[in-house]
């Protein structure tokens, strides 16, 4: 089974915990709610699935990221498994994501992997991520001892 790893930012403000999701881009993900996830990507062979994540990330945001990050564990989704880290840092959201081609319909189309991103309060994130990630949105709240 495919492995993927991703690094969830967060930051508290006014006691009000705030997820930092990206936006998939291209024509699939344009109108569907759930069209926000953690900023993911596959863990290439012999690479350590932190390590991974970085260098998503960065692929994805065009931001190298550092810092104590908090394992919140793997996930299983219907085609591979999630292993994602936590990372508090305030983020800004000015990005530059690589870019992706695919056939759609007929026609060859580039675009880019994460069209934007945004903070959300976790409330909100709880109804803009896609399903199968919304576990790990719990973690957080319970990794930062702000679950309700």
């Amino acid at each position: 089974m495919k492995r993927s790893a991703g690094i969830l930012p967060y930051k508290i403000e006014d006691g009000k915990l705030l997820v930092y999701l990206g936006h998939f881009g291209g024509p699939f993900w344009h109108r569907k709610k759930r069209s926000w996830g953690v900023i993911k990507g596959e863990v290439e062979e012999n690479e350590e699935d932190l390590e991974a994540a970085k260098r998503e990330f960065a692929e994805e945001t065009g931001k190298m990221i550092k810092g104590e990050f908090v394992d919140l564990g793997e996930l299983k989704t219907s085609n591979k498994i999630l292993h994602i880290f936590a990372l508090q840092k305030d983020l800004d959201t000015n990005i530059r994501s690589n870019k992706v081609r695919m056939e759609y319909k007929g026609k060859v189309l580039e675009f880019p992997e994460i069209d934007r991103v945004q903070w959300f309060d976790i409330d909100a994130a709880k109804e803009v991520i896609v399903s199968s990630q919304l576990p790990i949105l719990q973690r957080l709240q319970r990794s930062v001892g702000l679950e309700r």
